[in-house]
Order: C-alpha cells, then structure tokens, then sequence
C-alpha cells in the first residue's frame, strides 16, 4: 500500500514503505469514494445530483496507474490509464503485484473494450472470460518461430496478384480520409473469417472517437459483430481514443495485441491485427516521455522510440501454431517520410498498401495505387513464377498507360495519332 504524494496531469508520484516498491510496469489501483458537492458547490436549492465525470463530487474515483520509473528508494513515478480528476494528495494506492492484464478468448469478439478490458459498448455486461492475460509480454522464442514465408492471401485481387501480403507480416495502409480505408478493413475481416475461419482484432489507437463509433456501427450492419449473439462475431474492438490520457493511448495497442495472441497461442488461428494509427502510438509515447522528465530525441521524439515500436512489432509474427498477421494505418505528419515516427514504422513494414484519391474520385473501389504499392514477398521464389511475370506484365501495362497520360495532358489526344 503507497500514498499519493504528487500529482501533474497524468502522472502520479506515489510514496511506498522501504522495500516495499512495485515492479516496473506494475499496476497499481487507486479507488476512493469522492465527496459529496456541498451547497456551494451544486448551488442554494439544487438536488444533490452528482455530475457525470470521474472525480466529480459524488462520484467514485477508480483509476489505474502504470509504474514507470523509480525515483530514490521508496518512491515511483506512474502514469494514469484515466482520466486523474478529483485525486488528491494522500490518497491510498494498492499495488496489484503484476502488470496491466486484459481479458481474453472467444468471449471477447463481437464487444468494444477499453485499455483495461473494460467493456465500452454496454458497461453493464461485463467480459466473462475465463483467462486474463498480462499486456506486456515477451515475443515468441525464435525456436516458436514459423520460418516459412507463406502467402497471406486477402480474397481482393489487386492486393494478392501486385502487392501480396506475408503471413504473419506487417503491412502499412496509407491514404487520407475518405478513400476507402474501412471498407478495405470490412472485406478484409469478412474473407478472413470466410476462408481462413480465422478472426480479427481491431485497435483504436488515438483516433477520432466518432470513427470508433462509425466503425462499430458498420460491422454490425454487415454482420461481422453480432452483439445479441456474440458467438456469431468474427472481431473484437480495443479502443483508447483522441480523448483518452496518453498512457491509455500508448498501452491500447498492445492490449489488442494481447487479445489477438491468445487466438494464435491458444487456439492456433491466424488472427488479423488492425492498428488505425501507428503514428498515434509514437505521439502518445512522445507525450509520456515528456511527462516523465525524459531528455527529447530527433523532432522532438521520444528517445526510447525504436524501443517502444520494436516491443509491439516483434510480438507480431508467425508461429508453428497459428500467426497474426497487422495492417497498420499509418499517418505521415506533413508528408515527410523522413519524420522520425513514420520511418521507424517503415523498417518493420514486410508490405504497403497505398489508397489513392484519384482512384477513389473515378468510383474504383478498393481505390489502390498498384504503382505505388509495394510487396516483400513480390519474388519467383516465394510465390512462384507464374505468379510474378503476371504481376511484372500487369505493372508494365499500368505504367505505360501512366507515362500515356502524362503525354496526353500536355500534348492532347489528338496528338497521339
């Protein structure tokens, strides 16, 4: 048991007896019972009605901070995975004696979870499961490895035939709002579902909680979640949104990733990750950074980035008993592909899909550049000859109706002749 004897923001000091310090990435659960709003607070003759946020007169503080560093010999630095309205010096802190842990299994499709495992779509219908799995983990040993570099095939014929996707890889989707992103992710896990009877897991990393809500709303229009039946579902939902504290935003990542390795340990399946956006990640990593003292790297960024990326991208893989396979939608800030977040994301990449506007505005839907897609395993050894020399020819012709418009714009058609 600690005391709260700092608060900034998010981040929370918290005083322990010597000897007594929890681990690096423990949690720790601060609950109290906030106090009723006085006559001054709720105005002369108004009800005692408590408000709707945490930390409100009358509302029930729970909020679990992480450890991050330890500061002397009996003292640590902790960053809060909710909002920290209403904490106050002195309160009561409980080391829970093991790292942030989130529900897992078949239990889990078809629900909307936060950070913590804690249902977002109906607060009232907890996640039964029967395992909980620690969201730090280490990631499989080499000899659990799969070595085999095997085809991940997507069921959409301009992604297998140009740019085919590596089981157990990573792919980078890029494109602006509104060129079809989503609708690539909908046919994507319904084909995976479909022919590989296989599920998917669905990351909200610090994205617009409106398109969290979007996207809920479209899987259960096109049947992929079923929230009166959940057996019938095929994905499971982790968000931390725009609205979240950092280190939520930071740590949801690898909360969907958890959910999304228990179906490839446990039950072998070859799971599909989506993480909507990469970038997200590294920003909420950035502001941890900052909050806890650390001495800024590159633009700003945090100087343990390739460390934190590394740390999720390496638990992604293929194994002897299933694979998880990530699209990650990645944000490039002011284009700049040398910005230090998207080119750290880059290195890990086995495959890129980009989304072209252009495409999209002439109705060709999924609206994919497939000249400036790009593929790892686009080799004969890999996925064969026969394969290769039709992607090969398919580009060749691709590109020379490129360089045909581009003659066509400055010349005019007529001159073609």
């Amino acid at each position: 048991m600690g005391k709260i004897v700092q608060i900034i923001g998010p981040v929370v000091d918290i005083e322990f007896e010597a000897g007594h310090l929890p681990a690096i990435y423990n949690a720790l659960r601060i609950t109290a019972d906030a106090p009723a709003a006085t006559t001054a607070e709720r105005g002369v003759g108004a009800p005692a009605k408590p408000d709707r946020g945490a930390g409100a007169p009358g509302v029930k503080i729970d909020v679990v901070v992480e450890v991050e560093q330890h500061l002397g010999e009996n003292r640590v630095r902790a960053v809060a995975m909710k909002p920290t309205d209403g904490l106050q010096r002195g309160m009561k802190a409980i080391d829970l004696g093991e790292p942030i842990s989130v529900p897992v299994g078949p239990e889990t499709l078809g629900r909307v979870l936060n950070v913590l495992g804690e249902p977002v779509d109906f607060p009232d219908r907890p996640v039964k499961s029967k395992e909980r799995w620690p969201i730090h983990r280490a990631p499989p040993t080499l000899e659990d490895q799969s070595t085999d570099l095997k085809m991940f095939e997507t069921g959409i014929k301009v992604i297998d035939l140009l740019e085919p996707y590596l089981q157990g890889g990573k792919i980078g989707l890029f494109g602006g709002a509104g060129v079809g992103k989503t609708v690539i992710i909908m046919e994507l896990i319904h084909n995976i579902a479909l022919k590989h009877g296989g599920v998917s897991v669905f990351g909200g990393v610090g994205e617009r909680t409106r398109e969290g809500n979007d996207l809920w709303l479209e899987f259960q229009e096109s049947g992929v979640i079923d929230i009166n039946d959940p057996s019938k579902s095929r994905a499971a939902l982790v968000y931390g949104q725009m609205t979240e504290p950092p280190g939520a935003r930071l740590r949801v990542g690898l909360s969907a990733l958890t959910v999304a390795e228990y179906f490839r340990d446990a039950e072998g399946k070859d799971v599909l990750l989506f993480i909507d956006n990469i970038f997200r990640f590294t920003q909420a990593g950035s502001e941890v950074s900052a909050l806890l003292g650390r001495m800024p790297s590159a633009v700003g960024y945090q100087p343990t980035l390739l460390t934190e990326m590394g740390e999720l991208q390496e638990r992604i893989t293929s194994t002897k008993k299933g694979s998880i396979t990530s699209v990650q939608a990645i944000y490039v800030p002011a284009d700049d592909y040398t910005d230090p977040a998207p080119a750290t994301t880059f290195a890990h990449l086995d495959a890129t899909t980009n989304l072209s506007r252009a495409i999209s505005e002439l109705g060709i839907y999924p609206a994919v550049d497939p000249l400036a897609s790009t593929s790892r395993i686009l080799d004969p050894r890999i996925i064969g000859d026969e394969h290769y020399e039709v992607a090969r020819q398919v580009k060749q012709i691709l590109q020379r109706y490129k360089d045909l418009q581009d003659i066509i714009a400055i010349l005019g058609i007529d001159e073609l002749s």
